[in-house]
């Protein structure tokens, strides 16, 4: 497996450009089931859980071309039921085809997803959705097994704003009889992505974004011109904190910040200057140290999860001390000991972490556990004294294009390891 190395300590500047939103492709992707002719995109980032859905895509009988951030998916005469378990076993995301297949096919047979290992992330919440649409299924050797007739407009009422459950039903309902209403919808602006994505293509979607979203089934969808897809906001976080946490200047290009404001907040309050200017933003200190600050993981707009491991290697080299409040996933903490490996001083009480911040991080062998885990280690490693090695970079490469090459522009001194070389 491949491996990062870098030497820290050395402030990042100059400019990176942010590649388009893997949360939002991913489901982008999974609505071209819905159609029966070409559909085409750009600004598709070039990464691993992309890959993955390309195969998935073909192997429900899709042809997919994908070359220079630009992706073609055609429909073949047949298309498949079923999404198997070897692919979908390493892509939580997996399951948003589930919703699609039923709509088109009147039938779906999905392998239970995987993905990062962060905590439960249950499907139940999708199935009793399309239940109320009509659809019935059944649990066999694994694989949710899923039919209908054909999918009617349903009032549902989430129990959570489920991003995941909120994108699948939206899907769904985009080529369902009748009327869909979603209560409690999840507000991501991924979500308005995909709904304008739909919208684009002759659905009749409103309401994204707010807490009810009103779908009118239409029946038949039809790209007419490429959709471009919206920059990554936690990409463009995570290089914000990079130039806080080394004391450097990074102007970030097409940074998504009204879609940032939570992480915003709290970065400007931790004593970070940001800067807009056009469609990009400007990170850099206000002072000399960095300041302490809570944080309490929300859905959209609270602040993300998915970006409380960076923010919290942040706050472990900030002055005086923070508590993190994770409210989303249960097991979101473990690049915590990872951390601690590099000398940040942290306790964890059930989803609570106290970090009170230290001087400096010391370099040091370290593993990422999941995605987001993966950037705050690369993060600390930036800013550490001497030398840290960070394994098991796969997970790194599901979420962030080429991001020690975007580092090393920035002047990070950071290389890629190929598999057994750090043996």
């Amino acid at each position: 497996m491949d491996s990062l190395i870098m030497e820290g300590g050395v402030p990042l500047k100059g400019t990176v450009r942010v590649s388009g939103a893997k949360n939002a492709t991913l489901p982008i992707l999974f609505a071209s089931i819905l159609f029966d002719d070409t559909v085409e995109f750009e600004n598709v980032p070039d990464l691993r859980d992309i890959h993955t859905t390309a195969k998935l895509l073909e192997m429900l009988g899709f042809i997919v071309n994908f070359e220079n951030g630009r992706m073609q998916v055609s429909p073949k005469s047949e298309i498949s039921p079923e999404a198997p378990y070897d692919l979908v076993k390493t892509m939580r995301a997996s399951v948003l085809c589930l919703g699609p297949l039923l709509a088109r096919l009147g039938e779906a047979s999905v392998a239970m997803p995987g993905g990062c290992a962060i905590g439960a992330r249950p499907v139940d919440l999708h199935l009793s959705a399309l239940e109320k649409m009509g659809a019935e299924f059944t649990l066999d050797g694994g694989y949710v097994k899923g039919r209908c007739q054909k999918l009617k407009g349903a009032h549902i009422q989430f129990d959570f704003p489920t991003v995941g459950g909120t994108e699948n039903i939206m899907m769904a309902a985009s080529i369902a009889e009748g009327e869909t209403i979603l209560d409690n919808a999840a507000r991501e602006p991924e979500i308005v992505d995909l709904a304008n994505f739909l919208n684009s293509c002759g659905a009749k979607i409103t309401g994204a974004g707010q807490p009810t979203i009103t779908i009118q089934g239409v029946s038949r969808l039809k790209c007419t011109s490429p959709y471009k897809i919206m920059p990554d906001r936690i990409e463009a976080g995570t290089y914000l904190i990079a130039a806080a946490m080394t004391d450097g200047e990074i102007r970030v290009e097409d940074c998504p910040y009204k879609d940032m404001e939570a992480l915003c907040s709290k970065l400007d309050a931790a004593g970070v200057e940001l800067i807009t200017d056009g469609n990009a933003m400007i990170a850099k200190r206000k002072a000399n140290i960095l300041s302490a600050v809570d944080i309490v993981t929300r859905p959209h707009p609270g602040f993300p999860t998915d970006m409380q491991a960076q923010m919290m290697t942040m706050l472990s080299v900030c002055t005086g001390s923070s508590v993190i409040e994770e409210t989303i996933f249960e097991n979101r903490f473990m690049h915590v000991p990872e951390l601690v490996r590099m000398g940040a001083d942290i306790r964890l009480s059930g989803h609570s972490a106290m970090v009170r911040g230290v001087p400096i991080l010391t370099g040091a062998p370290v593993m990422a556990s999941d995605l987001r885990a993966g950037a705050a280690l690369v993060l600390a490693g930036l800013c550490a004294g001497g030398n840290t090695t960070v394994e098991r970079i796969y997970h790194l490469d599901r979420g962030y294009e080429g991001m020690e090459t975007k580092l090393q522009t920035l002047g990070a001194r950071i290389k890629r390891i190929k598999g057994s070389q750090v043996e």
